[in-house]
């Protein structure tokens, strides 16, 4: 696509189709068939998807235009075509993982998030491309903005989806930064929800797993969620994500706190300047700004999520190991280098170690609690600059160590358990660079409501 310009880039969208779908101007299936034609046009470079069922998107089509003709559409997103993270399994596709080890595997069955949007109507458009197993190592997907960098990852391909123009919407999920990053890198809005706020179904194997929507607005990002959530609602054991049936109303906030976190002492000066003239213009706005030497709790924050990143990885690293190490024994060429060194270290650690990065998590989200009355919300930066340069490992070097993109600036939200939304806000050398808003666990609706003011209220930011 080229250059990013966040003044004239004009995402595909789907609630501003409604009015045409009412009057029958326009029907989802001309709407579906307007997408293929971008896929056609976009997919050989960007290479998003691992697997489409083109038949089947547009009979679910045609059924949606009749319900629309006939004034009964079964929700407000009847009829929008979504992309799957090929993590999640669809009755219709096989849900491969990114991993060679699940070559051609096919449950025929769908995660609860799935079976919800087909019962809200909406079009099961294909699987999206993940990295493998949800980790490190990179699947072809590129970014839709230039084709040597990452998408980010592991929600590659649903990232790179929206921001390409393919879809309005997309599923992806998150452990330490896998909605957040690619968001920020491929121009999308995007809900990392509280945790548990969206029901994973089968994917219930990790305490910090989430599902979350990749949308070309953030209207669309709300309506997705909580079609998925008031048919399935959040995980096992979790109240799940609530909030109106509709996009939140804006709501300016009167504070926000500005978290570093351990990414700021290598963030490119580029960036830095992105932040602050977006900071500043909040600051015109009215609104307050406050930061780590304002309060010795927001230091006390600042510190608390200084290890998110290892901590998170500690987790989750542990929480996996005991089902990719049956995986890699029963094909160990089917798995990649860069999975099984991540397997290793996991397997090096102690159950002591394990219950030390608990503690430390339980520790953050103790201190988070405690900043809840000072401010609003929490502002920061949703990837640490433009996505990175990526062509492959070096022949006959070591692995390059996150090739999908740091997700130092993510881990935070994950590790709180709190809910974030990517907002496509700033361009650095002509890149997308998202912002996020985090909010206390359970305030996601509020979240979006700050980020559509945001929206509204500020220009974006070029730097070059």
């Amino acid at each position: 696509m080229g250059t990013y310009d966040p003044h004239i880039f004009k995402p595909l969208t789907f609630h501003d189709a409604i009015p045409a779908f009412q009057a029958g101007a326009d029907t989802p299936r001309a709407y579906l068939e307007r997408c293929l034609e971008v896929v056609a046009a976009r997919e050989p470079v960007v290479q998003a998807f691992a697997a489409r069922n083109d038949a089947a998107a547009r009979a679910a089509a045609d059924a949606s235009a009749a319900r629309w003709k006939a004034g009964r559409p079964l929700s407000a997103i009847d009829g929008m075509p979504v992309g799957i993270k090929d993590l999640l399994e669809t009755k219709d596709m096989p849900t491969q993982m990114g991993c060679a080890a699940y070559a051609d595997n096919f449950p025929r069955r769908d995660n609860a998030a799935v079976l919800a949007l087909r019962q809200a109507g909406a079009v099961i458009f294909g699987k999206t491309v993940t990295a493998e197993l949800g980790g490190a190592h990179p699947g072809p997907t590129t970014n839709p903005f230039d084709p040597a960098r990452t998408p980010g990852g592991s929600s590659s391909g649903s990232g790179a989806a929206v921001g390409a123009g393919m879809l309005p919407a997309a599923i992806g999920t998150q452990v330490g930064g896998s909605i957040i990053r690619p968001a920020a890198y491929c121009a999308n809005f995007a809900l990392k929800p509280t945790q548990g706020g969206i029901n994973r179904g089968e994917r219930q194997a990790t305490s910090m797993s989430t599902h979350g929507p990749h949308a070309g607005s953030i209207e669309d990002m709300w309506q997705v969620a909580i079609e998925i959530v008031c048919r399935v609602g959040g995980d096992r054991g979790c109240p799940g994500l609530s909030g109106p049936p509709t996009p939140p109303r804006a709501r300016r906030p009167e504070r926000l706190i500005v978290l570093e976190t351990e990414g700021w002492a290598a963030l490119d000066a580029s960036s830095r300047e992105a932040l602050a003239r977006l900071l500043a213009q909040l600051e015109a706005q009215g609104v307050a700004l406050l930061r780590r030497t304002d309060d010795p709790l927001i230091e006390a924050l600042e510190q608390a999520v200084s290890d998110a990143r290892s901590v998170c990885g500690a987790i989750t690293g542990w929480e996996n190991r005991w089902s990719q190490r049956g995986l890699v024994d029963l094909y160990p060429e089917d798995v990649s280098p860069r999975a099984q060194a991540t397997l290793a270290k996991a397997e090096a650690m102690t159950p002591a170690e394990y219950r030390a990065a608990l503690l430390r998590r339980d520790i953050a989200q103790r201190v988070h609690a405690a900043i809840a009355p000072m401010a609003d919300g929490i502002i920061t930066l949703a990837c640490p600059g433009p996505a990175p340069l990526w062509s492959g490992d070096p022949p006959g070097q070591p692995l390059v160590p996150r090739p999908t993109g740091d997700f130092v600036f993510n881990a935070p939200s994950s590790l709180l358990f709190a809910p974030a939304v990517t907002l496509p806000l700033l361009a650095v050398g002509g890149m997308p660079v998202g912002v996020q808003v985090m909010r206390q666990p359970h305030a996601d609706a509020s979240c979006v409501a700050i980020g559509r003011w945001m929206m509204a209220a500020v220009t974006p930011v070029m730097v070059w």
